[in-house]
């Protein structure tokens, strides 16, 4: 099996999420064994001296066997946030539904999707 062929067998399923500066990549992949684990990659558009950029990224790997505890360890770190930070956890929220739909759109440029 050549690489191009291992890799679409082992990518299932992925979702990008644009936050700001940065890009969350979650993707669902596959172990030989067909086991899906999943991976949580986040990019940043870094610039260097001269002007070039490059994307710095980091990634987690997140396996089936820990899926309850990290959702549990997640649901209640952001919850503990909204409680005790209520500002900060609500601005996004309250953006009027006029203004996303009056504002003019920007050209995207999707070079920071790719891995």
């Amino acid at each position: 099996m050549d690489g191009f062929e291992k890799r679409e067998r082992e990518e299932i399923f992925s979702k990008a999420v644009r936050a700001g500066k940065r890009t969350y990549f979650f993707d669902v992949k596959a172990t030989r064994k067909n086991d899906y684990y999943v991976t949580i990659t986040e990019s940043k558009k870094r610039y260097d001296e001269d002007g070039r950029f490059h994307y710095e990224k980091h990634k987690v790997f997140l396996y089936k066997e820990d899926f309850d505890k990290f959702a549990e360890g997640l649901e209640e770190i952001i919850s503990y946030i909204k409680q005790n930070q209520p500002a900060l956890a609500t601005e996004e929220v309250l953006v009027p539904t006029e203004t996303i739909a009056t504002e003019e759109y920007t050209n995207v440029e999707f070079e920071d999707l790719s891995e």
